[in-house]
């Protein structure tokens, strides 16, 4: 028996731009945001079999301009949204250039049990194969699942769940540009349901009212010495991520510029450039992972170095102890 609008669950829909909204200039043929949330909606009637989707503009940008400070209006605007009792989930439609960092910056301080699905799409609306249409339709299926609740926020592209915290793009312009290195996806969406491979865990959003924006992250190469990162400690950051290479070791000729954030009092977070695997501070030669372990540099698990930077703007809106953020970034939330 088909369920009346009534009866179907209620998703609200947040337009922030993206390709997923995009079409080509009719003059120029760039492409930029162009679509309202009114249009994403009609053009996915097959949506009305599994909710009602209302709804609202919240930006028209391509991803790469989104800033940390969008992320926490848009992560508060969810909560906003979500805390009204008809509304089951939320779908934000969005850039794939940049996802993998709101959708972390959501998930870290969403207090709602709800659940928030990225949609994204590769081609833009007006192109062959347009991959928006199925994704949206896939993103507002899990946002309207009773399975999809506790999780947090995901990225819903390709018929894959993937969830915030391990979703990457790999691709530049493949549709199946996203995955979760080392993981897999978190479900799946076929014809007859949504799928997930394990139960949702027990989520512990952070509650901050406010982030810090002066967070840098520098990817260190070999040979590479500490001139960049003194600059940006003498500019004002008030954290550092670094990214090194394999288990998380860097050059040794770049280490006095970790000391010197450290002697100054500033967080310093390691991940790697690897694709996958946690980090394991073994080595204690000049740059390597143990040396870098007892100087206090905090170890980033499987995190990404923009994903990093993500967590440690929100954390130092919530607190200066390194030792409270290393529990953070050492804990359960995240892959170590």
């Amino acid at each position: 028996m088909t369920a009346t609008p009534e009866q179907l669950p209620q998703v609200r829909l947040i337009a922030t731009g993206g390709t997923i909204a995009s079409r080509p200039d009719p003059r120029t043929g760039a492409v930029g945001p162009a679509v309202d949330p009114a249009e994403l909606i009609a053009a996915v009637p097959a949506v009305a079999d599994y909710a009602t989707v209302t709804g609202e503009p919240f930006a028209a940008v391509a991803s790469w301009n989104m800033t940390p400070a969008m992320m926490f209006a848009l992560a508060q605007r969810l909560d906003a949204v979500l805390a009204d009792p008809q509304i089951a989930g939320a779908v934000v439609t969005h850039g794939t250039d940049t996802v993998e960092e709101t959708s972390l910056l959501v998930d870290l301080v969403l207090q709602s049990d709800k659940p928030v699905c990225f949609a994204v799409a590769q081609r833009h609306a007006a192109a062959p194969g347009a991959d928006g249409p199925a994704n949206l339709t896939a993103a507002v299926r899990v946002a309207a699942s009773p399975a999809a609740r506790g999780r947090g926020a995901m990225v819903v592209a390709n018929d894959e769940i993937h969830a915030a915290v391990s979703v990457v793009k790999t691709h530049t312009t493949n549709p199946a540009t996203f995955a979760s290195p080392g993981h897999g996806p978190a479900g799946v969406v076929t014809p007859i349901g949504v799928h997930f491979a394990v139960p949702a865990s027990s989520r512990q959003p952070l509650d901050v009212e406010w982030i810090e924006e002066r967070v840098a992250l520098v990817k260190l190469v070999t040979s590479m010495d500490d001139r960049l990162l003194r600059w940006f400690v003498d500019d004002g950051i008030a954290g550092l991520v670094i990214e090194g290479s394999g288990a998380g070791n860097v050059p040794g000729t770049a280490v006095p510029g970790i000391e010197y954030a450290l002697d100054r009092g500033l967080p310093v977070v390691l991940t790697s450039r690897c694709h996958a695997g946690a980090l394991a501070p073994n080595y204690g030669t000049p740059g390597g992972g143990r040396t870098l372990r007892d100087l206090g540099v905090i170890a980033g698990g499987e995190l990404t170095g923009p994903k990093a930077r993500i967590a440690l703007l929100v954390l130092l809106g919530l607190t200066q102890d390194h030792e409270r953020i290393r529990r953070h970034f050492e804990g359960d939330r995240y892959p170590q």
